[in-house]
Formats: C-alpha cells, sequence, structure tokens
C-alpha cells in the first residue's frame, strides 16, 4: 500500500475547509473543500517537497496535487528557525546573512537543510524514493546578500542539502520528454506538445539582466496563490497582484496579456521584519533573534485597545519609507536591485523600508518598548495588526499611482506578517473597493514551489487551468502556436 493509499483510505482525513465568504477566503493548503467527499480510486497524484531557507523559518512542505482536477492535498509541513542553523566552523567561508545577522555558509546551510527535508519525509510517511515525484528548492534570504552569487552559493547550498538527504539530481531537474517520467504520469504531461519556455502558470518575468534578488519568490508566491485560489471560488488568474509578507516583502503586479502576462511592478524590502522589530523592544522574547511568530497570541489579541493600537501604528510609519524606487540606488529595504534594468524591462520597483536599508530598525525597537510599557502586549500585537496593513495600503497607493494596476485584477496576500490576527479584515477594508476579489493564502512560496515543479514538467489540468485570465479557457493552444507546434 503505498503512502497516498495510506494517508486518503487508512489514515486521518484532511480537516474540511470551513465556508468562506467570496471576499475574505483565508484558507490553509491542504484542507479539504466542503463536499460530500473526494473520490480517490482512478485519480493520479503527483508528489513534491517544498523546501525554502527564510529569513525566519526555514520549511519542508510536501503536497499531492490530485492530477485530474489540479488540487493540492498538503501531507506534511515541517519547520525550523533558521536562527537555530549551526555557527560557521573554522574554515568554512561564509556567504551571506539572514536579514538579522545569522551567518551562513554552505555547510551550515546543507546540515539544516538536510535535518528539515529527512524529518519532513519521515513525518509523512514519504519514501523517498518511491513515493516523492519532484524537488524544488527556494530562498527568502536575499536581502542581507550583497551580491547576485552570493545568492547563487546559497542555491548551491540547498542543492547540496537534499542530496545529502538523498534526493537524487533527477528529482530536481525537469524532464526532456515524457519518456524521462514514470510511466504512472507520462499521460498527465504535456511535454510532447509544448516545452518549459519559463512562463510559470502563464506569467513571464522581466525580460533581460535581473532586476532584483527576490525575484524569485514573486515568481513563485504569485504562482502558489494562485494554486491556493483553487481552494474558494474566487478565479485569481491575470490580472492579478501579489504581495508576500514573509520577513522580507515580495510580489508581482501582473498584467493580462496573451498568452503570457508580463510582470509589470515587483514589490521589495521589508517586512515581517517591521513587526519583529517592534516584539524585540518587549521583554517577552530574545533580544537579538526573538520574531513576532513567538509572541503570537489569538487570546491576547482580543484584549487590545484599537483605537490605541491604530494610532500607534501611525507613529511607526512614520520610520517606514514606502515608495517607488529611486533610479540611482542598487540596495533598497536591504534588497539589492538594478532600477536600470527594471527601467528597461517595463517593470516597476515598488519598496518598503525603515530608514535607508533598514538603519532605522533599532528605533523600531525602542517604539516597540514604549508601546509595551505603556499599552501592554495586547495592544502591541495589535499595533502589529495596523502596521502590517498600512504597509498594504500604502505599497498598492504607489502602484495605482503609477497606473500599473491592471483593472479588474485580484489581490493575493500570503506570508506571516500579511494573514495573521486581524490583518485580512484591515487589508479588505482597503482592497474591497479597489480589486475584483480578494485572497489570503497560507504558504504561497511553497505552493508556488509545488507549482513550478508541474509546470516545469508540463503538468497542467486543462480542465481546471491555473494559467491565463480570468474566465477563460486553457492557453494550451496558445502556448503551442507560440512555439510553433501546431
Amino acid at each position: 500500500m503505498s503512502f497516498l493509499d495510506r494517508f486518503f483510505n487508512k489514515g486521518p482525513k484532511p480537516k474540511i475547509a470551513p465556508s468562506q465568504s467570496r471576499d475574505l477566503s483565508i484558507l490553509k493548503a491542504g484542507e479539504r473543500p466542503a463536499g460530500p467527499g473526494v473520490v480517490v480510486q482512478n485519480d493520479e497524484f503527483y508528489v513534491t517537497a517544498s523546501v525554502e531557507l527564510g529569513n525566519t523559518t526555514t520549511k519542508c512542505v510536501i503536497m499531492a496535487t490530485n492530477l485530474n482536477n489540479s488540487q493540492s492535498y498538503l501531507i506534511n509541513k515541517t519547520v525550523n528557525m533558521t536562527r537555530d542553523v549551526r555557527k560557521p566552523k573554522p574554515g568554512e567561508e561564509v556567504f551571506g546573512k539572514t536579514v538579522w545577522g545569522i551567518e551562513l555558509t554552505k555547510e551550515s546551510v546543507s546540515e539544516m537543510i538536510q535535518k528539515t527535508v529527512l524529518d519532513s519525509l519521515k513525518a509523512a510517511h514519504v519514501d523517498k524514493e518511491e513515493d516523492l515525484d519532484f524537488l524544488v528548492r527556494s530562498t527568502g534570504v536575499t536581502a542581507g546578500f550583497a551580491t547576485t552569487q552570493e545568492v547563487g552559493k546559497l542555491i548551491i547550498a540547498l542543492a547540496d542539502g537534499c542530496l545529502d538527504a538523498g534526493i537524487s539530481h533527477k528529482k530536481m531537474s525537469p524532464a526532456m520528454s515524457s519518456k524521462h517520467l514514470p510511466k504512472r504520469l507520462q499521460k498527465y504531461t504535456l511535454l510532447d506538445h509544448v516545452m518549459f519556455d519559463g512562463a510559470v502558470v502563464s506569467v513571464l518575468p522581466p525580460e533581460g539582466k535581473e532586476v532584483v534578488a527576490n525575484e524569485m519568490e514573486g515568481e513563485l508566491v504569485t504562482a502558489g496563490i494562485k494554486l491556493g485560489a483553487k481552494w474558494t471560488d474566487v478565479d485569481y488568474r491575470n490580472p492579478c497582484v501579489s504581495l508576500d509578507f514573509g520577513s522580507t516583502l515580495a510580489g508581482r503586479i501582473v498584467n493580462d496579456a496573451k498568452p503570457y502576462a508580463r510582470t509589470v511592478g515587483n514589490f521589495l524590502g521589508l517586512a515581517g521584519v517591521i513587526s519583529d522589530s517592534l516584539a524585540k523592544g518587549t521583554t517577552e522574547v530574545d533580544k537579538d533573534n526573538g520574531a513576532a511568530l513567538d509572541l503570537y497570541d489569538e487570546k491576547t489579541l482580543k484584549k487590545a485597545d484599537k483605537k490605541k493600537a491604530e494610532a500607534n501604528a501611525e507613529e511607526v510609519h512614520k520610520l517606514i519609507d514606502i515608495r517607488k524606487v529611486p533610479m540611482d540606488v542598487t540596495r533598497f529595504g536591504t534588497v539589492p536591485l538594478d532600477p536600470v534594468a527594471a527601467a528597461d524591462a517595463g517593470t516597476t520597483l515598488i519598496g518598503c523600508d525603515v530608514g535607508t536599508n533598514g538603519d532605522k530598525l533599532d528605533d523600531l525597537k525602542a517604539l516597540g518598548a514604549e508601546i509595551y510599557q505603556r499599552d501592554g502586549l495586547p495592544t502591541l500585537l495589535s499595533t502589529m495588526d495596523y502596521t502590517s496593513a498600512k504597509i498594504v495600503h500604502r505599497v498598492l497607493d504607489v502602484a495605482f499611482a503609477e497606473g500599473i494596476i491592471k483593472e479588474g485584477s485580484v489581490l493575493g496576500v500570503t506570508g506571516r506578517a500579511g494573514i495573521t490576527g486581524r490583518k485580512p479584515e484591515l487589508i479588505l477594508e482597503y482592497s474591497q473597493d479597489k480589486f475584483v476579489d480578494t485572497v489570503f493564502v497560507e504558504d504561497g512560496l511553497a505552493l508556488g514551489s509545488a507549482i513550478m515543479a508541474r509546470c516545469m514538467n508540463s503538468m497542467g489540468t486543462q480542465k481546471n487551468p491555473l494559467g491565463g485570465n480570468q474566465g477563460e479557457k486553457c492557453i494550451l493552444k496558445r502556448r503551442m502556436e507560440k512555439q510553433g507546434a501546431i
């Protein structure tokens, strides 16, 4: 009996997602939609692992996607704190740091990734040779890096960690034809009709030189929100806007060009670290490595004074710089970028900073301490909610002022600093009159990696497409025409 048989027929069933309104659809990857049940006897599942090293957390998320209807199930999510990566040993080269200054070496990163992958596979009862089909690696740790070469070294370290965990090379690179896939998957691939040409869920990255170090994050979270939205009745396809509120800010503004939409805007800078800095002003977390995640508690939040929290957020925002990135900088919000290349590619960069490249984060800690001592922990937590929501308002205001958000766009939000607490409610107050729909998705980056695995092997679902434009059919025919296949 395969692990999928055990999961669906013998083990505990996935939870049924609660009924959600059309606009406010907070979902958790893998929750089964409400209904009489799912018939799985004739279904085929594509099992992927998404491995991510972020500034705050390091994850391995294992997904099983039903290739007949494009719905994905969360099998396991293993999360470790990146701050726990071991310190460099003598002789090891430090090639970069997290946004909080945690030093990274090839060896230390590989060990952290190896452990995270093996722990996740074990918890999911997934055999890496028999059950796992593909593994995708990603990172949110780019803000503290000086060059793209350093980012490249991190990607290599991630790959080495996966190899050390026993994942074969062939499960980390795309197949060249259907014959290179397992027989059970061959009838589901379109590799013999269309090749992977760089478009992920029908969106092309900016043309030319790399414009921003977090480009991969924006690509994956946009794709991941598209997958997550399949558990709602929101048609989150092009044109759309994605915002990822991890430790750093990522996301894209996508138009409705055919067959592939283009990235006309890119978000970058600081996000969750703003709340983390406020949290470090308290006596509740570690002064150096603490995070807002260490403080968050739903019951405590309910005791907050909302009026004071909203006023506090206005004070916090006096330290936050949000604007179109100027042409004379090579880093904004600590993220390396090339504004000239972005302009040449027709992509507007919108950034969020605290001071200049985070040099006023200590001021945020002091302000957090003041709010904590004066108003208490509940109101500080609520202040974080209002602060994050106002960041969303401000970055989107810039995008609207630049005229780059297409009318009829859908907004998608993911990341810990965008979907926890009352943030979705506060964001929706702003977005409901400006977007066709708004959807909030957990683990957008991990879901995006699962979709990347399918895109690279041309495993689309024509009856329930993720790509293309809202309300339209699958774009397979247009892709084939573009590639000269027909």
